[in-house]
């Protein structure tokens, strides 16, 4: 009889302390719902740092830290005890305008923060456990880019430190601040620094504002920065910063999305001036992603079709202009409009009058992108 309760109670015991054992395992994150703003008050609370996991759904190592790290108990048990840990999507809810925030631009990136919510440190890329560990502890205890942070804001303009401030940003992938810092170094020598080998590398790496003085100024004299870094990156410079400072003035949410109309037309004004001539080209680019994150169907292949008869779109440009319409409108008009696009392009294909895309850049398509144009115009009909 004793010996039974023995077994009893013994198995008791092993049961209750199983989901004890469980939580104790791999670091515990706080429910998916979970604010920023929340996890810094409880971690105020109870005088925690704050880890934060910047993820998105489609990042392999993301997947692959969440598999393979995250949930072991050795980083369980260093994590746990002094961090509140927190995972945010940056393509979702809150942590789309966090990724702006906080110049999230490459992912897995983690910070840590201290018990008001002020960056300490933060670390990119995926790791094995003792490696994460140690980065976490890095990051939690370096505090130079803060202080960094503090002398620039505060004036401080001696080139050597804004060197070594954007050695620091750039290592942390801070790409808005990385530009303020170069323009910094570029003030006051917009006409001369491309003979600099080293400022023209500053330009390169890390302008991103199309407005600062020296981008406007290459802008209108591409040819003076070609012997430092070559015609063709100059180019795909200028046209790339000139695109993702369109792009960033679309703010999106899961929801809707809204636009600086008044920033766009300074851009425009801008590229008039500097007489760039793919500015249709960012324009309709612009236009067509804001129409297609607005969902005003209409409006987006109107869009589409004025690119393809002032610019000319690609056949990879049409298949993913067209697939959008063919899955979310509804409405007859737009759908009747995909469709002409796509029968008109497979008719030019078909009888010689267009080639097909084989290259894309400079990579090599492998799949049949009339066939594509075919399906989709399958699923415009069926619905139609």
């Amino acid at each position: 009889m004793n010996r039974k309760i023995m077994i009893t109670l013994g198995l008791i015991l092993s049961l209750g302390m199983t989901p004890i054992a469980a939580q104790t395992k791999g670091i515990a994150f706080e429910p998916e719902e979970t604010l920023f703003q929340q996890a810094v008050t409880k971690a105020f609370n109870e005088r925690k740092l704050i880890f934060l996991d910047c993820y998105t759904i489609w990042c392999g190592p993301c997947k692959q830290m969440d598999r393979e790290v995250f949930p072991l108990e050795e980083v369980g048990n260093f994590m746990n005890p002094s961090y509140i840990s927190l995972k945010l999507n940056m393509e979702k809810g809150e942590g789309i305008e966090l990724a702006k925030k906080l110049q999230v631009t490459a992912f897995p990136t983690y910070i840590v923060f201290n018990s008001n919510g002020l960056e300490i440190g933060r670390f990119l890329g995926g790791c094995k456990a003792k490696e994460f560990i140690e980065k976490v502890k890095k990051a939690s205890i370096d505090s130079q880019s803060a202080e960094m942070d503090a002398r620039f804001a505060a004036g401080e303009r001696d080139e050597a430190f804004l060197y070594d401030y954007l050695a620091t940003l750039s290592s942390a992938y801070k790409r808005s601040q990385c530009s303020l810092v170069a323009e910094a170094l570029l003030e006051g020598k917009e006409q001369t620094f491309a003979s600099d080998k080293r400022l023209a590398d500053v330009f390169m790496r890390h302008i991103s504002n199309p407005f600062c003085p020296a981008f406007i100024h290459i802008a209108k004299h591409p040819e003076d920065l070609f012997a430092a870094a070559g015609e063709k990156p100059v180019k795909m410079k200028l046209l790339q910063v000139l695109r993702n400072y369109a792009k960033s003035l679309i703010n999106a949410t899961d929801s809707s999305a809204t636009f600086d109309q008044q920033r766009f037309d300074a851009l425009l004004a801008l590229m008039d001036d500097c007489k760039v001539q793919e500015r249709e080209e960012i324009r309709l680019e612009t236009l067509i992603a804001l129409a297609e994150k607005q969902q005003e169907w209409g409006a987006y292949i109107n869009y589409c079709t004025e690119y393809n008869n002032v610019v000319g779109a690609t056949d990879l440009m049409l298949c993913n202009w067209c697939k959008p319409i063919s899955l979310k409108c509804r409405e007859k008009a737009p759908r009747q409009a995909a469709l002409a696009l796509l029968l008109q392009r497979i008719d030019d294909l078909e009888s010689g009058r267009a080639q097909p895309q084989t290259m894309q850049g400079g990579m090599r398509l492998s799949g049949n992108l009339k066939f594509a144009m075919e399906k989709i115009v399958e699923v415009l009909r069926k619905t139609d």
